[in-house]
């Protein structure tokens, strides 16, 4: 079923404190907000790259089996997203000498640039989906967050 806005003020009573709904809300205004930011100063990259970038800049060089579970990003979808990098000059895709069928991906220097410019585009997002709260407001709302997945 397509999503919707959702109108202000029209949500039925019975949702209104339901986390699982708000955090549906909230998961979709940011996606938006965030799908956005991208659209407007990504350069043509999306999420997914920026998790790939951030995935091989923090843990180092990965075979794409390894970056597909360790960012929760399907394998089919990796190996299109890593063909977009690459064709950027964003990652370099190796065979493995140890095992001929896989690769092994590294981020570039380029790879490297592009994901701090994402990073600001983050950063401007996070900024605007979080502005109605305090700055203690949003350390505790974070930090909750993070416990609802652990």
């Amino acid at each position: 079923m397509p999503a919707h806005p959702v109108r202000p003020g029209r949500t039925p009573d019975r949702l209104k404190d339901r986390p699982t709904w708000l955090i549906s809300r909230a998961f979709a205004r940011s996606s938006a907000l965030l799908a956005a930011g991208f659209e407007a100063d990504g350069d043509g990259l999306r999420g997914y790259h920026y998790r790939l970038l951030a995935a091989l800049e923090q843990w180092g060089p990965a075979s794409q089996a390894d970056l597909g579970r360790d960012t929760g990003i399907d394998r089919s979808d990796v190996t299109a997203a890593l063909t977009e990098l690459e064709s950027r000059g964003l990652v370099e895709r190796r065979v493995d000498p140890d095992h001929r069928r896989r690769k092994i991906v590294t981020i570039t220097p380029q790879g490297g640039d592009a994901l701090v410019g994402l990073d600001a585009v983050i950063d401007r997002t996070q900024a605007a989906v979080l502005a109605p709260l305090t700055a203690a407001q949003r350390r505790q709302f974070v930090d909750l967050m993070a416990k609802l997945l652990d």
